[in-house]
């Protein structure tokens, strides 16, 4: 009895140790950006330390005045939302379809639109970027450089990645409520709106928090398909880094300032998180 006490008890304590080095690895690079951005030049080449002694704050001014990040922060804010926005809304009727139609060779579409995440982004940089300057081109407007650009790249990404979260949802959904509705003479869309949408909103939540947040976050594609009007603030990081040195203190400030608005989205809706990812994960 007592040694099964003791090893319970061990397992507890393992499991906790693993959780509070988790914790610890994840927090202490956000706290060193941290502590970098409320440092001088001279302070950041002094000698190294872990603890905030002052608070520098140009390093902060200067990105929060300066129109161009301005811009750059707007681009991110109206480029993430409408991206998760878009991204959601598809994903919504193509996994209604796929669960509820029937169609000839669905599992066959599902598993094909799955593996267009399969490949790395980088691959497809040049191909995407000679689309955008020469295919999709009306006079001297193209899609380089635009913020529709972007939103409509993001899809291409995000978009699988919903669509699979969301089938495991929309299939815990009983198909007796549809066909209940229809015989009452409703159809498809007011079964849609009024049956699925209110039943599967934790899923669309969770969906749209997590493509916001990757779109959010994406670098690779903002920073070679933009080049002043439509540059996200993760592509400002680049322009503290000159032939003259690094400005780690305010490269350090506009990095923390674009962790939070995605950190106060998540404190708003963090309760939806947990309820949307494991929302139809236990069937009766």
């Amino acid at each position: 009895m007592k040694s099964s006490v003791m090893r319970n008890a061990l397992g507890w304590v393992g499991l906790y140790g693993l959780w509070t080095t988790m914790i610890v690895v994840t927090i202490i690079p956000i706290y060193w950006m941290i502590v970098v951005s409320a440092r001088s030049r001279v302070e950041l080449f002094d000698a190294p330390t872990l603890l905030i002694n002052s608070f520098y704050a140009p390093n902060y001014l200067k990105p929060l005045t300066d129109p161009i990040f301005q811009r750059y922060l707007v681009n991110s804010l109206v480029i993430a939302t409408s991206n998760a926005l878009l991204v959601t809304a598809l994903a919504l009727l193509a996994t209604y379809a796929l669960s509820r139609w029937r169609l000839p060779g669905a599992d066959n579409i599902f598993f094909w639109t799955i593996t267009q995440r399969m490949a790395p982004p980088a691959a497809f940089v040049l191909p995407i970027f000679l689309i955008y300057t020469r295919v999709f081109k009306i006079g001297d407007w193209t899609l380089f450089d635009t913020q529709l650009g972007l939103i409509l790249l993001y899809c291409v990404f995000n978009l699988p990645f919903a669509v699979w979260l969301m089938k495991g949802i929309m299939d815990g959904i009983p198909v007796e409520l549809d066909e209940a509705a229809f015989v009452d003479g409703a159809g498809r869309w007011t079964v849609l709106a009024r049956v699925v949408i209110p039943l599967v909103a934790p899923g669309l939540a969770i969906t749209f928090i997590l493509s916001w947040i990757f779109a959010w976050n994406e670098y690779l594609f903002a920073a070679n398909l933009t080049s002043v009007n439509a540059r996200t603030i993760t592509t400002g990081l680049a322009a503290f880094v000159s032939v003259t040195g690094t400005n780690w203190g305010e490269m350090a400030a506009v990095a923390t300032l674009a962790i939070l608005p995605a950190l106060i989205f998540l404190v708003f809706v963090q309760r939806y998180i947990v309820t949307g990812l494991t929302f139809g994960a236990v069937k009766e």
